[in-house]
């Protein structure tokens, strides 16, 4: 009997950091935004799918090894014969990229090879990333949501500014804002989004595109707050051992979203401080981590 069809989603890119360790040394790591946030929700208990397209390569092969590990669902993955997306790292905190993926497999992505069904179950859907500045895969990935919105699933956003999204992706912003229940920004989100460096300026463009989403504003080490409406809660940053910040913010919207899910009952302080210890508990080891439920607990616990 198959199981059933995940709860939660998240859609777009899964890729291969190419991260410096010394002159002329690198290391691999499996990544990218949404597969991050995926792989974190699925470590998190949910059953939780990623659906986006990746290589027949070794690196390729290895995501997809490492999506089996994670426990997500393999029948929303996609592969193809086309070049890996790779993220190059020169440096880690904080995080400097630059990406190689000209006709890569990810651009190939076909949300129509979908199994029968498979939305039919799911409560939450996330996107962003680098795969919404990305043609012709923004287009099928805004398609995607449009439709998973019109069926009632609720859409998370998290557009993690990357040095690809320059005026083109400013139409995209604005649809995805407007669709997107719950969106995550930070303050270099947001100085690179809306090319600026007033940040709190940047904050009330974004709100203006639908007042109704709640936000999730992260500031790195002065905390973060949750917009629901007019309301607004604030929460220092968790005090950890910083290793590297690569996949925080991943981290903290997967925590976001499963603490929304699992725990309705909490306070929005709540959902928020939950929301910063996951982030924080994926500094404490090198390159994008999906840390476990009880290491975001102990973090989470030991908040006043």
């Amino acid at each position: 009997m198959k199981a059933e069809f995940p709860v939660m989603l998240s859609a777009g890119e899964a890729l291969t950091d190419m991260i410096t360790c010394g002159p002329g040394q690198w290391r691999s790591v499996v990544g990218g935004s949404t597969w991050n946030v995926a792989r974190s929700m699925a470590k998190l208990g949910m059953a939780t799918g990623f659906a986006g397209a990746v290589s027949q390569d070794l690196f390729g092969q290895e995501l997809v090894r490492a999506s089996a590990d994670a426990g997500l669902d393999l029948r929303l993955l996609q592969q193809y014969d086309r070049p890996p997306l790779l993220a190059i790292v020169g440096e880690s905190t904080p995080p400097s990229y630059f990406f190689i993926g000209s006709d890569s497999a990810d651009l190939h992505f076909d949300p129509l090879q979908l199994p029968v069904g498979w939305s039919a179950r799911l409560q939450w859907a996330h996107f962003g990333g680098i795969s919404l500045a990305r043609q012709p895969l923004a287009g099928k990935l805004l398609g995607l949501a449009r439709q998973l919105k019109a069926q009632g699933v609720r859409i998370s956003y998290d557009p993690n500014f990357r040095n690809n999204m320059n005026a083109d992706y400013d139409a995209i912003l604005h649809e995805m804002g407007q669709l997107a229940d719950l969106i995550k920004v930070s303050d270099d989100d947001l100085r690179g989004l809306f090319r600026c460096q007033d940040a709190e300026l940047a904050f009330t463009q974004l709100r203006a595109i639908n007042p109704a989403a709640t936000v999730l504003y992260t500031r790195g080490e002065v905390g973060a707050s949750l917009h629901v409406a007019e309301q607004t809660w604030q929460a220092d940053a968790v005090k950890v051992t910083v290793i590297d910040t690569i996949g925080a913010g991943d981290a903290s919207i997967a925590g976001l979203l499963y603490s929304l899910s699992m725990h309705p009952e909490r306070e929005h302080a709540s959902h928020l401080q939950f929301a910063l210890a996951a982030g924080a508990a994926a500094c404490l080891a090198a390159g994008a981590q999906a840390p476990s439920l009880q290491q975001i607990e102990a973090l989470f616990n030991g908040i006043e």
